[in-house]
Order: C-alpha cells, then sequence, then structure tokens
C-alpha cells in the first residue's frame, strides 16, 4: 500500500488534456441558447435524462452543460427528476432489452407535447453495441426521434448547437405530433 502511494505521488497525471475549444465559441453558443430560448420557446423547457445502457461518457458530457461554465439553466432549460415534469425525454446509450419497459414508461408519463432527442451514437444508430443480444439498438426503434444528437460523447458545444436547432424546429413546426398523443 505504501509503494503505491509513493508511485501515484511521483507518477504525474493518468487523463488525457481536454480538447481544444476557443473559449468564444462556447459563449458565443450559450448566448444565442439563450436568445432562441426565450424566443422561441417562451418559457422554460424541462428535460429528462434517461440512460437506456449506456457507458456513461454522455452523462458526463450533459453534466457538464450544468456546471459554472455553460449554466444551462440560466436559459430556461433545466433537467428535472420526474418525466411528468419533463416536455424533452434525452436518451443516452444503445436500448438495453432491460431498459425497454422504462423507457416506454418514462415516455407514456409525459404529458403533450413531448418530444425525443438521442443523445450520442449509441442512442442514434446503436453505436458499437449494435447486434449484441442485450441490445434492442437504437431508441428510434422504439420511440419516434425528433433530434439525433451524434459523437462518441457529444461535447457540450455540439450539444449546445443540437439544442439550439432543436428551439429553432420548435418555432418553425407549431403543430407538432407529439401533441397529439
Amino acid at each position: 500500500m505504501r509503494r503505491t502511494l509513493i508511485e501515484s505521488l511521483f507518477r504525474g497525471k493518468l487523463t488525457e488534456p481536454a480538447p481544444r475549444v476557443g473559449e468564444a465559441e462556447p459563449m458565443a453558443l450559450l448566448t444565442e441558447l439563450g436568445e432562441t430560448a426565450r424566443g422561441r420557446l417562451g418559457r422554460s423547457l424541462a428535460i429528462r435524462e434517461l440512460d437506456a445502457g449506456s457507458c456513461n461518457g454522455c452523462e458526463l458530457e450533459i453534466t457538464a452543460l450544468g456546471n459554472a461554465f455553460h449554466d444551462l439553466e440560466r436559459f430556461g432549460l433545466k433537467f428535472v427528476a420526474s418525466p411528468r415534469h419533463a416536455d424533452v425525454l434525452m436518451i443516452t446509450g444503445p436500448l438495453t432489452r432491460n431498459m425497454l419497459e422504462a423507457m416506454r414508461s418514462a415516455y407514456e408519463a409525459m404529458a403533450a407535447p413531448k418530444f425525443v432527442i438521442a443523445v450520442g451514437d449509441c442512442a442514434c444508430t446503436g453505436g458499437v453495441f449494435a447486434g449484441s443480444p442485450a441490445c434492442i439498438g437504437a431508441a428510434a426503434q422504439i420511440l419516434d426521434v425528433d433530434l439525433r444528437i451524434p459523437g462518441c460523447p457529444p461535447d457540450p458545444v455540439t450539444l449546445l448547437k443540437g439544442l439550439i436547432g432543436f428551439a429553432n424546429a420548435l418555432a418553425s413546426a407549431p403543430t407538432h405530433r407529439s401533441t397529439q398523443s
């Protein structure tokens, strides 16, 4: 144990450096998202995140949207704990057989209008888990997906761009199919 502690003192960092993103890009996207969210949504947008079997890579990037740097809630977009309070079901990971009923129940518990966003390659296509007997595959195989944000995992800038596009699409399509359910 002592040897491990001493080795860890001299080993240095084991993590990879963060990807290079200009400081101006996230701030410009956040400003655009704030203006779009207020102008198009007119109120807050509640998002329920559902891990359908992911490796948690996408969850780490989604969590970064709530940190002090991005602070997504200042624009009226917030993550909620219950699907009954959500407008959007944000799905990550390949849909596993064990999570099928949980995903269906969460979607059915949401009030209309309701929307589905698939985040990450696994939720969009099944990713590296496609074809596994434990997985059904992409979220679109069970639910109608309104937006796909690819990436493994998508970084916060990509997530912000996707949310801006989603807010713009909501404004341009006032009658949405999910309002029927």
